[in-house]
């Protein structure tokens, strides 16, 4: 079966030869031990996100690169610098501070600090949208045109847009606020929060519109990490007032538009409201982070085949050793037998993880994909 082939039929809970074989990607401090521990297979991998290395055998997938984000973006800042760390003002307006030590290929070993957010309040928002014109010309790559007439042949996955590069309601609304001044401000600045949520809807609609009205495409992602190890960052109350109509406004244009799937990316455990983005039209949710106390078998069996899988393989397993490692994957063979069910490391890799501990996962999960189920006893 070729990659086309084969992801539908697995979405859609049809035979398939061997279940598809993807993955997300790498921090940079990861990227930079692989160098160190196998430079000649790890020089030609991409940094953060994989797309297509031969090394792990992984099935193709193609991206529509559109830039849904700030044009023009904000003029980055140096405001403070020390031997220890940085204050700068990104390309989103953040001012943040950043330590310096153990960053590899411009990630951080901890989360930055969150000093300063571009929207306080509705004329703040208002200024904002003025770098957030739809559809401009320079959103979208000149050759365009050409492109879309080569993937029109295509034989693999086609997806609306790189990882991260739209992101969702909850994502970018804690991008121009930050996560605390959003907590505050679904009740204290109602209005504000209604005029963004509709918003970014029209954006996307209206970047994405160009692209779809000449090719259809396997998915579409919203990145949200709306939620945290104890539950999600906002109620489900708050959820359906806010973002749920817009939302499936959004679905509803992408599927009238051929957007065959529409998947949801959330960190931590956001299962309080995955009904509601099922009612909404979501068909995937990832990573399903184990660390959250979640597993994809829960939510098969609470939610049903409606909802596909990706995800789910605990990445702290992989540096525990080889026994290990295979006992976790014999979990999901019911999974796997019965589709709708992507296995990948629940995040991006972290840099624990060695080369032959990642090398042997990827061999041994390749043998639970096409069924050789023996070879994880």
């Amino acid at each position: 079966m070729k990659e086309l082939e084969r992801f539908i039929a697995c979405m859609e809970y049809h035979a398939v030869d061997r279940v598809p074989n993807h993955e997300l990607g790498v921090w940079g401090q990861t990227r930079a031990r692989w160098e160190q521990e196998a430079p000649e297979v790890v020089r030609s991998f991409g940094w953060r996100w994989f797309h297509e290395e031969p090394a792990l055998k992984l099935d193709r997938r193609e991206y529509i690169p559109i830039n849904y984000d700030f044009v023009p973006p904000f003029d980055t800042e140096i405001l403070e610098e020390t031997d220890e760390y940085v204050i700068a003002r990104n390309s989103k307006g953040m001012v943040t501070k950043a330590r310096k030590e153990g960053t590899a290929y411009g990630t951080r070993m901890c989360m930055d600090q969150y000093l300063d957010f571009p929207v306080k309040n509705l004329q703040d928002f208002r200024e904002l949208k003025k770098r957030l014109i739809a559809a401009f010309p320079e959103r979208y790559p000149p050759d365009i045109n050409a492109r879309i007439a080569s993937w029109k042949k295509r034989s693999c996955p086609l997806v609306l847009g790189e990882n991260c590069s739209a992101n969702g309601f909850y994502w970018r609304a804690r991008e121009w606020m930050g996560t605390e001044n959003l907590s505050y401000a679904w009740y204290d600045q109602p209005d504000l929060m209604h005029e963004m949520m509709e918003f970014f809807a029209d954006f996307i609609i209206e970047t994405s519109r160009p692209v779809l009205e000449k090719i259809n495409v396997e998915y579409f992602t919203f990145n949200e990490d709306m939620a945290m190890k104890g539950g999600p960052l906002l109620g489900p109350d708050t959820f359906r007032t806010f973002i749920f109509p817009h939302l499936k406004r959004m679905i509803s244009f992408f599927k009238s538009h051929g957007v065959r799937y529409v998947a949801v990316d959330s960190d931590g455990d956001p299962t309080p409201l995955i009904p509601l983005l099922m009612d909404a039209g979501v068909d995937i949710l990832w990573p399903v982070e184990r660390a959250a106390e979640v597993s994809p078998q829960q939510w098969r069996q609470r939610f049903g085949k409606s909802l596909r899988l990706w995800g789910g393989v605990d990445k702290r397993v992989l540096w525990q050793g080889r026994e290990a490692i295979k006992a976790h994957l014999r979990e999901f063979i019911p999974l796997i037998e019965e589709g709708g069910f992507i296995p990948t490391i629940d995040h991006t890799v972290p840099p624990e993880a060695s080369w032959d501990d990642f090398k042997f996962y990827m061999e041994k999960k390749i043998a639970l994909l096409e069924g050789r189920f023996g070879e994880l006893e």
